[in-house]
């Protein structure tokens, strides 16, 4: 260990005593002999701190969080655990506002999040529909548009606005059994697995790039509620943690199992 040692003081005075024994017969004689300040080496002081190391401050980087559009037409269990894993996790998506076609039960979970909700009924007329959608979507200053359960097609002006940026999750293994009814179509067709996929929406119904995927089997006896059910489970484990890479940029339109 290194302690400094403290300067000399130019008010006192520095005396260093020699000793020298001279003997003369039988008795010793001290000699003291006095040498001046002047005379004395210089004293280093030692400067050095304690510590000399500094650490290096942490990286700081800037997040960006990007704001999403949800679509609903129902209940909205998929909207309530994209909301659930938002306000569980440091997600790189932010709800900023919560779009339906009708009075659905799903505008719940924007109330109970505070989210603002907003109701388009749907006017037959798809071209106004969706230039309706789009304004509201882009007055809130949403980047992504995520549908979760939305049971309407868009036109093709929601895509040219937000170009790879609307995604779907769909009850099937696409491109198997693409449509509406796709849980009653994979019972009749009697296979032993269906499951979940998300994607991008392009104009053909079902038919964007494939972003993720998981099986779900069918049991014997499975009904379409019950095989419906099972799907849905992985649905709200599976969505939340995509869009959230999504929007990230941790995926592209690769298929993830």
């Amino acid at each position: 260990l290194s302690r400094a040692i403290p300067s000399l003081s130019t008010r006192m005075q520095a005396t260093i005593a020699t000793s020298a024994v001279s003997r003369r017969g039988t008795g010793a004689k001290r000699v003291v002999e006095e040498v001046p300040p002047s005379a004395l080496p210089p004293i280093a002081e030692n400067k050095t701190p304690r510590h000399t190391t500094r650490r290096p401050d942490p990286p700081t980087t800037l997040r960006t969080v990007a704001e999403i559009a949800v679509l609903i037409s129902g209940t909205g269990s998929n909207l309530r655990r994209i909301l659930e894993y938002q306000h569980s996790h440091d997600t790189a998506y932010h709800v900023s506002v919560v779009i339906a076609d009708r009075t659905a039960p799903g505008l719940q979970w924007a109330s109970q999040y505070g989210v603002p909700s907003i109701v388009i009924p749907w006017s037959g007329d798809r071209a106004a529909f969706t230039t309706e959608i789009c304004d509201r979507i882009d007055d809130a200053g949403c980047d992504w548009v995520v549908l979760a359960g939305f049971m309407r097609i868009l036109s093709p002006e929601a895509i040219d606005r937000f170009p790879s940026r609307i995604i779907n999750i769909h009850p099937s293994l696409l491109p198997a059994f693409p449509g509406a009814h796709a849980v009653d179509a994979a019972l009749a067709a009697g296979v032993d697995h269906t499951g979940v996929t998300i994607h991008f929406v392009v104009e053909a119904v079902d038919a964007g790039p494939i972003v993720a995927q998981r099986e779900v089997p069918i049991l014997p006896g499975d009904t379409p509620d019950s095989l419906h059910a099972r799907i849905q489970v992985q649905e709200h484990d599976l969505y939340p943690t995509i869009v959230d890479a999504l929007v990230a940029g941790r995926l592209t339109g690769e298929v993830q199992t």
